[in-house]
């Protein structure tokens, strides 16, 4: 059934054709669609599509309004376009302004990063554009809108098959950008350029940064396991406890591990917790944005991970894994699901974080602490 927005976007779509711009397409518009930790590993891998760039030609990313807020680790000369996907799912009038603002840019290429695509978001913003080349991967299946992808193959002038549905992300970007640009490299390690980095905070005593809050609630280990963590930890450290604003009224149950004395709550935005992070002794994060930002920047990072990611972003390939990157996780045999559960939620965790063995995460944060905690 037609809804509004495909009216338009075909109204849209006719009144293009006729549109004048300039006459010499120019530059390079890369979307990158994910969320923050998608947009973190991104960062690794974005040098390589920027040699698509002709000399003297503007490189842009277009990011969602909510995964912006990394785009400080993108170098200073890449251009952001920033949309409200919520929005531009909901609001005619917006949706026309980004299309029509995508369209006057006259880009030269187009490049969709994303394996995961929305037929009616992120490839409505590719045809929008218009560009001489427009170039994707094979879209990941997604059987309520397969048919919709396919019928929309038509926007792309070139698509990769980039391999197995469960794979790491930055080994297949790597693949893709080798691809493109015709320069086969082993993928980057996940680390960023210290020098670019901002400076490491100077603190009175080692410090511990924990966060253990996700958007996506069933993957946030309970607070007795953190409880059993900053017991353990707080006679040699301090211990920073970091989340988004909201975060400890949307879960109240955390509060309580900020009563001990040297544990405080930090809810500063990404860019400026980096200093921080850069000057822990351990960072000890849920599978979420501040992992990989840890990760990225440098910092002893152990992430308590579900088995639901694992084979696509955790635990990292060992092609792309630093030595500052450890992973602790419950197999199960449903591991990779990408979140899509089949078993009942168990005090509403997925089954492999609630299965994860308290003992064993206290072993591994001794032994990246080096102590004899």
């Amino acid at each position: 059934m037609l809804k509004p927005f495909h009216i338009l976007d075909r109204c849209l779509g006719i009144s293009r054709r006729f549109a004048g711009r300039p006459a010499i397409p120019s530059g390079v518009l890369l979307l990158s669609c994910g969320g923050l930790g998608d947009t973190v590993l991104f960062a690794h891998v974005l040098p390589r599509f920027m040699a698509l760039a002709k000399e003297g030609e503007i490189i842009s990313v277009l990011l969602r309004a909510d995964a912006a807020q990394m785009a400080f680790l993108f170098p200073p000369d890449i251009e952001t376009v920033i949309v409200d996907f919520h929005r531009f799912a909901r609001n005619p009038a917006y949706r026309k302004a980004v299309t029509g603002k995508l369209f006057r840019a006259n880009f030269r290429l187009v490049v969709s990063t994303d394996y995961l695509r929305h037929p009616y978001l992120d490839e409505v913003m590719a045809a929008a554009c218009a560009a001489p080349e427009c170039v994707a991967m094979e879209p990941r299946s997604w059987p309520k809108y397969d048919w919709a992808l396919k019928r929309n193959r038509h926007i792309f002038t070139k698509l990769y098959d980039s391999g197995a549905a469960l794979q790491d992300k930055i080994g297949r970007w790597s693949r893709f950008a080798g691809w493109l640009t015709g320069c086969s490299e082993p993928p980057p390690t996940a680390l960023l350029n210290e020098e670019k980095l901002a400076a490491a905070q100077a603190l009175e005593r080692p410090t511990v940064v924990i966060q253990p809050f996700s958007a996506v609630k069933e993957k946030q280990s309970p607070p007795e396991l953190y409880r059993r963590i900053i017991e353990a930890v707080t006679p040699r450290y301090d211990v920073v406890v970091t989340g988004a604003p909201g975060d400890l009224d949307r879960n109240p149950e955390y509060r309580e591990l900020m009563a001990p004395p040297g544990v405080t709550f930090n809810s500063a935005a990404f860019a400026e917790i980096v200093p921080l992070l850069r000057a822990a002794a351990l960072v000890i994060s849920v599978d979420t944005a501040l992992m990989h930002l840890g990760i990225a920047v440098g910092a002893p990072t152990l992430c308590l991970a579900s088995a639901a990611y694992v084979g696509e972003i955790v635990p990292y390939d060992p092609a792309v894994a630093p030595p500052n990157a450890n992973f602790i996780y419950h197999d199960m045999d449903c591991r990779g699901c990408l979140g899509d559960c089949v078993h009942q939620l168990v005090d509403g965790m997925y089954p492999c974080v609630a299965g994860l063995d308290a003992d064993a995460v206290l072993t591994e944060v001794k032994r990246a602490l080096g102590t004899g905690l």
